[in-house]
Formats: structure tokens, C-alpha cells, sequence
């Protein structure tokens, strides 16, 4: 059983651990994925060993609140409660800026006031004055610490139920700061009631008041950046939500009435004119348009749709109107599927994510333990209390858990969310991260090299060829194979007609068999037709050799065990592939392609394709054990297939990868899912999880690394070699420094561009700018006097084959020669001397 449950009081990587822990220990839990970045947990547990209540339990019992998703609003879409999220995350940053604000007008005097009279300024300057500064001082920071009192509350709290976070390390150093501050206040007024200015003196020094403001307010300020970084995260989210449109035209009763999209139903008939989105997937009855389907599927060029054709939700209709029937409503459509998966996959655990959990959930109990040391050490080697006090609060404030437990879960959601953009879904972080790893890749041929739309080539028969074709065709409309509807559609152009089949037979990835006008018919490939008895003729054998040198696909037709013909039927190489093929080549990986087809033919596409491998005359069912045998040799395996027949191989791979339709996308076998189908977006996929995979580990780099050289800087350690001291005030800008710096760092993310599209794109635009040059050329004339000679050029010029126009100027005596093909110079210059001018050049 798996349940999604919201989390509150969560303000660290720290509390993220403290939770993961406390439900990890109940009988029954198998799994446990929380999320600091959602407030929200995934748990996998037995329902027969604990329920919803006992995790429940668990997480209050460790200092926060936990409720299963969807009891507060059983009716709640994923609209609804997303929109509740991001308004309550928006509802908190205001009070948190609100906070931060009012914390910052007040900490003006009260800096003012406790650092004036070093600064030179005449602000209650004096020891006379040192009684009415420090009554001020501690009446302003109270004021700032009841404002943030929630560091206090949230940190005591978890420190009670022995579970510590970053809100404790902040309350117990502004705390221990203010109590000792209220210490030497007390120390002061004794002393001037027993007329010791030396301790009035003294203690005017020792008011840590400021320092206690200081810590709270500037931590703030980084959890304020740090939480306005963080709904950036989501910005792909919420584009996609955005794009579902508000209200839908269905015709009920006869009439068109306009409904919000969310009371449509199955088989409600919806009306779509130029300028609308798509509120439901379906399938047009009547009409035509120009869909945009970038938003969704990352293609860029719209689509031509008519009746038969299915429309996707939230795609723009760009031209033309259409009624279409809603067959996928609500949360069943592909925009809400899709949704769903890029919030899984963001929220979900990668697992170099573990290793900062783990650190995160011991780091604030060694870090309060460092502090008490550092105090400790500091008064047995002879330093005054004030100086101990200060480099123990300094270790609690520069000690950031956060920059930690954000290095990873930033940059994943960011991913996640900006593959989505691409119309790549990510099912999970793991998917994520291993694909970085990879080192071979397994293609599918048909659908995933080839466009999976074969055609026939030739047709070869000694009968009557539309007899031949009436029981090839006859035959083949019973088998789903792309390679049968290529003959029966072949049939169909050619308007022959069909003839009942009896006795069918279909011979998974072999052949079918079938008894037509009562003659006993097979087709299939040559080993299927040799395994039925079936004796070829030299001559015979020769003919599908060299059909199979050529790249085409021989299907053999068998009447009564003679060979009656064959059709040489070819499936075309997506424009793409090469291309595609090349960039993970250069990435390192080793290619391999599967294929049913015989070896001759396949060979020939893997020579064309340049691939390393070429596994054929492979069964559906035998996939799988190619992956096995390639993982066998201690390889790491991305499957690249259609995710239909290919299911066993697309589990059985380390990274299973579902090329698709554009609306079957709730595929279980595969890790991630392209929304179109091209192998230039597994180019993408591999591009960004390695571009996320250094993103992590520089984040996590710099979150050790700061907290190794912060921690001993603060503790005081650098002192006695070089004199360096950390004040507990810097020491609270630089942990509220470090979360945002990286927060910061992993958004850069959101920027990613595919290389290999990049740069296909400007190939593309190279190679258009130089056929616009060559379509182009410009002609110095001589001899033209009058409006008449230009006409007589510019007839000339445009009667030469393959010139579509020519604009001719006297004034400049030139002609603007504009050409469908390149013209030849010479051929140009002869119309136009034939036309009795003098051409000078061409440029």
C-alpha cells in the first residue's frame, strides 16, 4: 500500500530526517520518501502491520503534523489542491516578508544604539547613558525575537522530542546570546548601585543583545531567499496547470453551451474553434484544425488533425474548427497524467539524496555538541566567558543543515519539471540520477529508429498480381504487425478486394497461417517458412537475398507449400536517427540494435545507421535476455522501445525508456516516458540527468565544504596560529548565505538546452541561409535605356526554367533574380544577351 501524506512544521533537511526516520522504525514500513521541498511524505508500508493512524503517530510524536493527502477535501482535484499549496506557500512567504521587514526596521536602531558609540557616534554614548542604551536594547530585541518567535517554538520543540534542527541551533545561540545579555544588564545595574564603574564598564561590553536580534533577523532573511527560490521550483507545474483551459463548448441537447471543463464527461461532443485549447483528450467527429502540441509533447511544428484523429488535452487549436468527443476527462487526460508524474518524480528520492539524509540527521546533534565543547575548551584554557559564549554561538549559527539537504531535492524538481517542458517525463529521481551512469543502449528498430510505418516496396508473384495480392492482403488484415497493414493497406490503394479467412493462425514474431478459398495459406519470413516444410528454389533464394541487401523486409506467401511470391516491404529510418545515434556514440555508449529482421537486412540498417551492434532475428519474447546477457557482462543498460511488445526488456533494463504516441503515457514498464517519438529527446534526457548529476554534486560539495571550514572558524581553532575570530553575526549571514547559494545554483537548471537539438538547429539554419544565398542572385545589366528594356530583361530572365521571379532596376541597372533550383550563371547571361542586353556579372 502506498499513501501520500502533507507534512507541517518541517523548516530543515534535519526535521526531513527526524521524520523519514521516526516512520522508517515502524513494523511494516517499507519505504519512506519526505520531501522538505513539498511538505509531504510517500510511504510504502504493509496495511496489515501498521495504518494510517500509527504513521500519523509517528510523525507527531517526533514534533510535526502529519494528514493523509485528500482527507481534508475527498472531492479535491490535483487542480485544486495545487493551487491550495502554492496559495498557502504564498500566504507564508508574505507573513515570512512581513516579518523579515518590520525585523529589520527595528534591528536599524537597535545597531544604531549597541555599536553607535564605536562608530563613533554620539548615540547614547557614555557610561552615563550605559543603563538607559541597555534597557533599550533589550526592549528592541525583544520585540524583533517575538517576532520571530517561530525559530523559537519550532526549535525548542524538536529539541524536547530529542529530534534537534537548524530552528534549534538558531534558538538555543540567539537565546543563550539574549539570557546573557540580560545577565550583564543585571551586572551593570548592581553596578552602578554600588557606585563600580569598572563593572559598568565592563558589562556595557558584554550586551550580546544585538548579536541575538542580529542572528534571528538575518537567518530569516536567508529563509525568505531560500523559499522564494524554492517556489521556482515549481514554475513547470505551474505552466502546465495554466495551460488547462477554464471552460469547455459542448453541444447538449442540440445547443452549444458553454460548461466549465471540469464538468465534462466521457462522450460529451465539444466544439473547438481557431484560438481555443483543448480541454479533453478525444477523437474528431467532424471539422479539421492546426494543433500546437509544443506545450505538451516539446514538438514545435503544429499538427494538421481530421475526423478519425485524436486530440490531446490543453493543445492549442491554431486554425480551423472542429467537434471532437471527449474520451479522457478530468484527471484521466494527458495533461493531468503528466502532471501527476512530474510532481512524483520531483518529490520523489534520489539516492544520492540518502547520503546528505543521513548526514543531516546527525549533523544537528554533533553540531549542538561541537558548541558545548568549544565553550568548554575555551574557559579551561583561560578565555573569559563572553569570548567562549561567543565562538559557541558562532559554531551553532554557521552550522547549516539545510545547504545539505537542498542540494539534491532542488535540483531534481527543477529537472524534472524542465524535462517535462521537452515532453520528457521522468518517472522518479532514481530514473533520474542512474541515467547518467549508462554506458550502453538498446534501440528497438521498428518505431524507435524506423517510423514504424512501412510501406511496400515490390510486390514479386507469378499469378495474377491482384489475385496475388487479394489472398496476401486476405491473409495479413487478421495480424496487428506494422508490416501486415503495409500489405493490406498496399491492397486497399490498389482497390482489391478482401476474401474470407478461416482457420487463423498467428505465430508470434514468426508468421500467421490460414485457409483461404480452401487452399492452405502461410506468410512470414524465410526461417519461419523453412521451419514449415517449405523447399525454396536457388533462384528463389537469390531474389530475397538481394531484396534484403537493399534494407527491405522480404514477406514469403506459401499456397499448399509452393511459393507463390513475395512483397519487399521497407519501413523508413526517422530523419532523426542518425543523428541520434552519432550523439550517443560520442557520448561513450555502446549502440546496440534489436530487430526481428533477417541479418542481411538488418545489417544493411546498421550499416547505414553506424551502430555498434546489431542483434536480429530476435523474438519479442528474447528482448529480455539480450538485456540480461548485455547486463550479464557488467554493462548498464538503457532500453529505448515502444513500450507495448517491448515491456519485459523496457523492466528488465537499469533505465527503460517508452518512446510514445504523445497520449499513452501512464506506461508501467518504462522509467521515462517521450511524448514524442524521436531519439533526440533520450539525447535530452541523457544530457540533463548528467547536467543535474554535476549540478548535485557541486551543491553537495559546497555544502561540505562550507560546513568543514565554517564550523572550524567559528569554533575558534584558527586563533591561536593566525588570530581569526567568527562573529556570531557574520556566522548567521553566512548559513543563510550557503542555503541560497545553492538554491541558486540548482535553479540554473531552468536554463538547460539539449545540446544535440542545438545543434541540429543551427545546422538547419546554416544550411537554410546558404540555399537562400544560392537562391538568390544579382545581375549587372548594360544597354537598358527605358521601362521598355526592363520589361524585355525581366521577361528574358523569368522565362528561364527554374526562376520564379526577377525585379529588374534601371536606375541601378541590376536584376534580383529569385530561383526555385541554382540556376547556372551561363544560362542567366544567355537569355539575357539573347535579349540584346550586355550582362557584366553575377553575384
Amino acid at each position: 500500500m502506498k499513501k501520500q501524506f502533507d507534512v507541517t512544521g518541517m523548516t530543515c533537511s534535519a526535521c526531513q530526517a527526524n521524520v523519514t526516520k521516526a516512520v522508517s522504525k515502524l513494523d511494516g514500513v517499507e519505504n519512506v520518501d519526505v520531501s522538505l521541498l513539498s511538505n509531504s511524505m510517500r510511504v510504502e508500508y504493509d496495511e496489515a502491520k501498521t495504518s494510517v493512524a500509527s504513521i500519523c503517530d509517528a510523525v507527531e510524536h517526533a514534533g510535526y503534523v502529519a494528514r493523509e493527502k485528500g482527507t481534508k477535501k475527498e472531492d479535491a482535484s490535483f487542480q485544486e489542491e495545487w493551487d491550495q499549496k502554492r496559495a498557502d506557500a504564498k500566504k507564508e512567504q508574505d507573513a515570512s516578508f512581513h516579518r523579515l521587514l518590520v525585523s529589520i526596521l527595528l534591528l536599524i536602531p537597535l545597531m544604531l544604539i549597541a555599536m553607535g558609540p564605536m562608530l563613533g557616534l554620539p548615540i547614547l554614548a557614555g557610561e552615563e547613558n550605559a543603563m538607559i542604551s541597555g534597557l533599550s536594547q533589550v526592549l528592541i530585541s525583544m520585540l524583533i525575537l517575538c517576532i520571530q518567535r517561530h525559530f523559537f517554538i519550532h526549535g525548542f520543540k524538536s529539541l524536547f522530542h530529542k529530534a534537534p534542527n537548524m530552528d534549534s541551533l538558531v534558538a538555543i545561540g540567539s537565546g543563550a546570546s539574549f539570557v546573557y545579555g540580560l545577565y550583564a544588564l543585571y551586572r551593570m545595574a548592581y553596578g552602578f548601585g554600588h557606585s563600580d564603574m569598572m563593572m559598568v564598564h565592563h558589562s556595557m561590553h558584554a550586551l550580546y543583545f544585538e548579536s541575538a536580534a542580529m542572528i534571528v533577523t538575518l537567518v530569516s532573511v536567508g529563509k525568505y531567499l531560500e523559499s522564494r527560490s524554492k517556489r521556482k521550483t515549481g514554475d513547470a507545474l505551474d505552466k502546465l496547470m495554466d495551460l488547462s483551459p477554464k471552460n469547455a463548448c459542448v453541444i447538449r441537447n442540440g445547443k452549444e453551451k458553454m460548461i466549465l471543463a471540469s464538468e465534462l464527461m466521457p462522450h460529451d461532443h465539444v466544439v473547438i474553434r481557431p484560438g481555443d485549447r483543448v480541454p479533453a483528450d478525444g477523437t474528431i467527429l467532424s471539422g479539421n484544425g492546426v494543433l500546437d502540441q509544443s506545450a505538451i509533447t516539446g514538438e514545435s511544428v503544429p499538427v494538421d488533425k481530421e475526423v478519425g484523429d485524436t486530440v490531446i488535452s490543453a493543445t492549442l487549436n491554431q486554425n480551423g474548427s472542429f467537434i471532437f468527443e471527449a474520451t479522457k476527462v478530468g484527471q484521466d487526460t494527458t495533461l493531468a497524467q503528466i502532471i501527476k508524474l512530474v510532481d512524483e518524480a520531483g518529490n520523489s528520492k534520489a539516492p544520492i539524496a540518502r547520503v546528505a539524509d543521513k548526514v543531516s540527521g546527525i549533523f544537528v546533534p554533533i553540531v549542538i555538541g561541537i558548541a558545548i565543547v568549544t565553550g568548554i575548551v575555551w574557559i579551561l584554557v583561560g578565555q573569559t566567558f563572553e569570548f567562549a559564549l561567543s565562538n559557541a554561538v558562532a559554531v551553532l549559527v554557521i552550522s547549516c543543515p539545510c545547504a545539505l539537504g537542498l542540494a539534491t531535492p532542488v535540483a531534481i524538481m527543477v529537472s524534472t519539471g524542465k524535462a517535462a517542458e521537452y515532453g520528457i517525463l521522468i518517472k522518479n529521481a532514481a530514473a533520474l540520477e542512474n541515467m547518467a551512469y549508462m554506458d550502453t543502449i538498446v534501440l528497438d528498430k521498428t518505431g524507435t529508429i524506423t517510423s514504424g510505418k512501412p510501406s511496400v516496396q515490390q510486390v514479386v508473384t507469378d499469378l495474377d498480381q491482384r489475385q496475388f495480392l487479394a489472398l496476401a492482403a486476405s491473409l495479413e488484415v487478421g495480424s496487428g504487425h506494422p508490416l501486415a497493414k503495409a500489405v493490406v493497406d498496399h491492397a486497399q490503394e490498389n482497390k482489391v478486394d478482401l476474401l474470407p479467412v478461416d482457420q487463423f493462425e498467428s505465430i508470434s514474431g514468426k508468421g500467421i497461417k490460414g485457409v483461404v478459398q480452401g487452399k492452405h495459406l502461410l506468410a512470414g519470413n524465410y526461417k519461419f517458412c523453412k521451419e514449415q516444410g517449405v523447399v525454396f528454389t536457388d533462384e528463389i533464394v537469390h531474389a530475397i537475398e538481394e531484396a534484403a541487401g537493399k534494407g527491405w523486409t522480404p514477406l514469403i506467401f506459401v499456397q499448399e507449400q509452393k511459393v507463390i511470391g513475395w512483397i519487399n516491404v521497407a519501413d523508413t529510418i526517422k530523419e532523426t536517427s542518425k543523428a541520434a545515434i552519432q550523439a550517443f556514440k560520442e557520448k561513450g555508449m555502446h549502440v546496440v540494435m534489436l530487430t526481428g529482421d533477417n541479418q542481411k537486412t538488418a545489417q544493411t540498417i546498421a550499416k547505414e545507421l553506424l551502430v555498434d551492434e546489431v542483434i536480429s532475428d530476435v523474438l519479442p519474447t528474447d528482448k529480455e535476455n539480450v538485456i540480461r546477457t548485455l547486463q550479464g557482462q557488467g554493462r548498464k543498460v538503457i532500453m529505448v522501445g515502444d513500450g507495448i511488445n517491448d515491456a519485459p526488456a523496457l523492466m528488465r533494463a537499469d533505465i527503460g525508456i517508452a518512446i510514445g504516441n504523445g497520449t499513452d503515457i501512464a506506461i508501467d514498464s518504462a522509467d521515462v516516458v517521450l511524448m514524442k517519438s524521436s531519439l533526440l529527446d533520450v539525447n535530452t534526457a541523457i544530457d540533463l540527468s548528467r547536467k543535474t548529476i554535476r549540478n548535485i554534486h557541486m551543491n553537495l560539495f559546497w555544502a561540505f565544504f562550507y560546513n568543514a571550514l565554517g564550523i572550524p572558524l567559528a569554533a575558534g581553532i584558527y586563533y591561536p596560529f593566525f588570530g581569526w575570530l567568527l562573529s556570531p553575526m557574520i556566522g548567521s549571514a553566512a548559513m543563510s548565505l550557503s542555503s541560497v547559494c545553492v538554491c541558486t545554483n540548482a535553479l540554473r537548471l531552468r536554463w538547460f538546452k539539449p545540446e544535440i537539438v542545438m545543434e541540429i538547429q543551427e545546422t538547419k539554419q546554416q544550411e537554410k541561409k546558404v540555399e537562400e544565398e544560392k537562391m538568390t542572385k544579382t545581375m549587372k545589366i548594360e544597354g537598358m535605356m527605358c521601362q521598355h528594356c526592363v520589361a524585355h530583361v525581366k521577361k528574358a530572365l523569368e522565362d528561364v526554367t527554374g526562376v520564379i521571379k526577377a525585379d529588374v532596376d534601371l536606375e541601378s541597372g541590376s536584376a534580383k533574380i529569385e530561383m526555385e533550383a541554382d540556376v547556372k550563371e551561363d544560362i542567366l547571361k544567355k537569355a539575357v544577351e539573347d535579349a540584346g542586353y550586355t550582362p557584366v556579372s553575377v553575384e
